[in-house]
């Protein structure tokens, strides 16, 4: 059995919302900006009431995100000047059942993350692999081929392929995992499957390794949502001790600035 938990933690926004004046579209603590927009109609908060206010977008033509190495903006009447991170855990608990020494056994769990007003974001696991008591389940440190007979817990974020047992270490359709897909596209949403080092990545289909504390997905910019699908291998040997194997994994989404 594997236990699959979310949990949003390290997620500190240092910063503080500033008061526009009256002539002030945009302002920061030290500047502010006002005629910034070029347009035949919109406007920002113009009809207010007790409880609520109304803009108006029409004429509303340079939008979305554009940035630079050091810079970027997000251009429009309906942006927030307030920083989010979400991040959304959709399966809680998979069993996998009865492992064997002649095939791979494999499963899947999903998450989302979006971040606005951000550099971006790493998601980090820091739980163990598998255990079963004191003894915890062997897991690659870098990308390996699932080996059927061998001892092997790993992971990856990508589309991978199984037949008869067998994960294939190349795939033109899969029918196990996902590569992580944008919403609503990839003009939008940026997010991917960590590739850390030359030796430490998550990110090749076929291939799968499992370290407590690695970077599993990130995007190195503020980004609409992507969903990530993480496909789990399991292999045992002949050594491997009987027993329930449980793994309480922890997801931990950290923005970036």
């Amino acid at each position: 059995m594997l236990l699959l938990i979310g949990l949003l933690a390290g997620v500190v926004f240092n910063g503080q919302s500033y008061a526009c004046s009256n002539s002030q579209q945009s302002c920061s603590a030290n500047f502010g900006v006002s005629r910034t927009s070029f347009d035949s109609g919109g406007a920002v908060d113009t009809t207010c009431s007790t409880s609520y206010c109304a803009a108006q977008t029409l004429g509303d033509t340079a939008i979305g995100n554009s940035a630079s190495t050091n810079y970027q903006v997000q251009a429009g009447y309906n942006v927030s000047r307030q920083p989010s991170l979400q991040f959304m855990v959709n399966s809680s608990s998979i069993n996998v059942g009865v492992l064997s020494t002649t095939a791979t056994t494999t499963a899947t769990a999903t998450f989302s993350v979006e971040s606005y007003l951000s550099s971006g974001y790493a998601i980090e696991t820091i739980s163990p692999p598998p255990q079963n008591g004191s003894y915890t389940m062997a897991a690659p440190s870098a990308p390996t081929a699932s080996q059927v007979g061998t001892e092997q817990f790993g992971v990856n974020l990508v589309g991978n392929c199984i037949s008869g047992g067998v994960v294939a270490t190349s795939c033109s359709s899969p029918n196990f995992g996902s590569n992580p897909v944008q919403v609503p596209n990839s003009s939008f949403s940026y997010g991917a499957a960590a590739h850390n080092s030359s030796s430490d990545y998550y990110n090749t289909t076929g291939y799968f390794m499992y370290k407590n504390g690695d970077t599993i997905a990130t995007s190195n910019k503020s980004t609409g949502q992507t969903d990530y699908t993480i496909s789990y291998i399991y292999n045992i040997s002949s050594l491997t001790p009987a027993g329930t194997f449980i793994m309480n994994q922890q997801l931990v989404a950290v923005p970036t600035f």
